[in-house]
């Protein structure tokens, strides 16, 4: 099956997720609503790092391994696809090994229903 992640774009979107429900751990920050309007066949997500975790190279690593746990949470988990979520990434997340900043999202997916 080709990508189901698609990728949150406009404005509205981003500022009714922030007036959504929250979870919030050492490595990231997670908002998620119903947005009416969207598709429930798909995950709906975005991943935002801040100019202040590093530059350009070090932000891009953040939202690569960020996309690589949510297909594999994809494969693994049953995810709410009505919900769109918002993964905003603090700097621990860049100092972390990929197999811990995995097992904490998979706990933290599993508490969202």
């Amino acid at each position: 099956m080709k990508n189901k992640i698609l990728s949150l774009s406009k404005n509205e979107d981003f500022k009714s997720l922030l007036s959504g429900k929250k979870y919030s751990n050492k490595y990231l920050t997670i908002f998620f609503k119903n947005i009416p309007g969207k598709s429930n066949k798909k995950l709906n997500i975005s991943f935002i790092t801040k100019k202040k975790i590093g530059n350009a190279v070090k932000r891009n690593k953040i939202k690569r391994r960020l996309r690589n746990i949510m297909n594999d949470a994809l494969k693994n988990l049953s995810i709410n696809l009505n919900y769109s979520y918002l993964f905003i990434a603090k700097k621990s997340l860049l100092e972390e090994k990929y197999g811990k900043i995995k097992e904490t999202l998979f706990i933290e997916l599993n508490k969202i229903k």
